[in-house]
């Protein structure tokens, strides 16, 4: 009987270049081209906004424990937007069922 040796490291640079191929094509396929579903927007109501509240307050309070070392290292600006004004626009400036921040627009 014959064993196979697997390379592990060759299988993963395999792995992620395959992946990779498919990375472009990606935005294209989550396009919506319709409205949300009643069904999206109670989701959406009931699930993802008191989570997305949730993780804007939790971001808020890590970025004020972080200030005194962002405001030395001169990135204050990037963790504000990363710990508080994403998850913030996510949560509150996304129109309801929608998966992008930003208010719906119909597909011309």
């Amino acid at each position: 009987m014959k064993t196979v040796k697997v390379n592990v490291k060759r299988m993963g640079l395999m792995l992620l270049l395959a992946s990779l191929v498919g990375l472009p094509g990606a935005p294209a396929l989550a396009a919506r081209d319709d409205k949300p579903t009643g069904g999206e927007m109670t989701a959406d109501l009931v699930i993802a906004r008191p989570f997305g509240a949730a993780v804007t307050a939790i971001g808020a309070a890590v970025f004020l424990v972080s200030l005194p070392f962002t405001l030395i290292a001169g990135d204050t600006g990037q963790a504000a937007d990363a710990l508080v004004k994403r998850p913030a626009q996510e949560t509150f400036v996304r129109c309801l069922g929608c998966r992008t921040a930003g208010r719906y627009q119909a597909p011309e």
